[in-house]
């Protein structure tokens, strides 16, 4: 607002969690209360800002190479590094010839102003830490809680995303009223760890946001976006009475040898989380059950991947994401003994994205011939005119073709057949 010289055009991208998701819309609505104009390319735009990832060295990778060819296709730009590999490595990132700026986690609130004055410029003081209401999606991220004290011995999210402390229940609801009344149809309940919401407000907990959610809120969908096995309990699912909440679960296992589980500092073993599994499943037919898995883990030999392999192919998942262990500077398996040949992680990660495969197939063939609600959006690319994508409310990605205007849609559909990535489908 009351721009000194023509509006700027910014550019978010975002690496990672649907957290991370959460928190780039609200700087997207941060930077159009400004006055900024949101654009798709680096190359469009004058500011480039990167919200990066930094569970995994791949993701500092990835960051490192988008921060270069954001330069490299405008030179001119002001390039911005954000998010948890800025929290992690900051001086790092500010080492980069391809940086301007380099903001951590705790300096996100700050960034549009810090922006709006590397370039000169001023904006009104109007700027409020909300979620963009739009910009062409039909689900909205909203944060319910940040932060993490689990302090798993891979993990370097507590690092970089500090103590657990949870978002008052009035601003959450408000929230999702606001992206609700803007055309969201879908609301994804993120957060570090969902299953301790609450912890720090006297009389509420995860139950009871999802019931206060459901009670004064109208928004068609409602999913939450991550559970330990731990955490999932009898009381939770009946909510799922409801049909707003969507059948889907992601539950990291991280690994399916009790060794390496313990190792990891997680909080349950394999016998819970089969538990767990086995509870969803009975109180909550054809739900999805996604995971992550963790191959080669310090002290992981030829035994522990063959129980690690063979629990995971019993769950049945409907989908996984395997990852194999990376070494994140400051956490505790860092110094652990027993580190895994990195020829022997790229081999059994191959073994595990197979078993993946395998079971996401057979979950998909399983759901052919069902009739589910979808949540449309338009296909991308230069031959989509008339096709559709979308979720299932099981989170099953399918398409479709129709002459009908189906952008932000929610329509029943006849699950037909399997064309690679997609489950193809029918409008009913």
């Amino acid at each position: 607002m009351n721009l000194t010289k023509t509006s700027p055009k910014v550019v978010i991208r975002t690496h990672g969690c649907k957290l991370n998701q959460a928190d780039s819309q609200v700087l997207a609505r941060q930077f159009q209360q400004a006055g900024f104009t949101m654009v798709r390319s680096p190359a469009q735009a004058d500011v480039v800002v990167l919200n990066s990832c930094t569970v995994t060295a791949n993701s500092d990778s990835k960051a490192r190479q988008y921060l270069r060819r954001a330069r490299r296709s405008n030179p001119d730009a002001l390039v911005v590094a954000t998010g948890c590999y800025a929290q992690r490595a900051k001086d790092d990132l500010s080492a980069m010839e391809a940086v301007s700026l380099v903001l951590n986690n705790r300096d996100k609130e700050n960034l549009v102003s810090t922006v709006a004055a590397e370039l000169n410029i001023e904006v009104g003081l109007s700027i409020q830490n909300r979620p963009v209401a739009a910009l062409g999606r039909s689900r909205a991220m909203i944060k319910i809680q940040e932060g993490c004290d689990q302090v798993c011995a891979y993990c370097i999210v507590p690092k970089v995303r500090g103590r657990e402390r949870s978002i008052p229940p009035e601003e959450i609801i408000a929230e999702i009223n606001s992206r609700e009344e803007n055309g969201c149809r879908e609301a994804v309940l993120t957060g570090t760890q969902l299953g301790t919401y609450g912890f720090d407000i006297p009389g509420i907990n995860l139950p009871g946001l999802l019931r206060r959610v459901l009670a004064e809120t109208s928004i068609d969908r409602l999913r939450v976006s991550s559970l330990q096995a731990q955490e999932i309990t009898p009381e939770l699912l009946e909510l799922w009475d409801d049909p707003r909440p969507c059948p889907h679960f992601h539950i990291p296992l991280q690994s399916g040898s009790d060794t390496i589980l313990k190792a990891m500092r997680r909080r349950y073993d394999t016998a819970r989380f089969a538990e767990t599994v086995e509870l969803v499943r009975e109180k909550i037919p054809g739900a999805g059950i996604t995971t992550d898995i963790i191959v080669g883990f310090p002290g992981e030999g030829v035994r522990e991947f063959a129980e690690s392999y063979s629990f995971v192919a019993s769950i049945g998942f409907s989908d996984m994401h395997v990852f194999p262990y990376s070494i994140r500077p400051g956490t505790s398996a860092a110094y652990l003994d027993g580190q895994v040949d990195v020829t022997k992680k790229r081999e059994w990660t191959g073994e595990m994205l197979e078993l993946a495969a395998t079971a996401k197939g057979e979950f998909r063939r399983g759901a052919l011939g069902q009739t589910r609600p979808v949540l449309w959006e338009p296909g991308k690319g230069s031959d989509s005119a008339g096709v559709w994508s979308g979720l299932t409310d099981n989170y099953l990605r399918v398409r479709t073709q129709s002459i009908r205007e189906l952008g932000n849609v929610i329509t029943d559909a006849r699950l037909k057949g399997l064309d690679e990535e997609w489950v193809t489908a029918e409008v009913v």
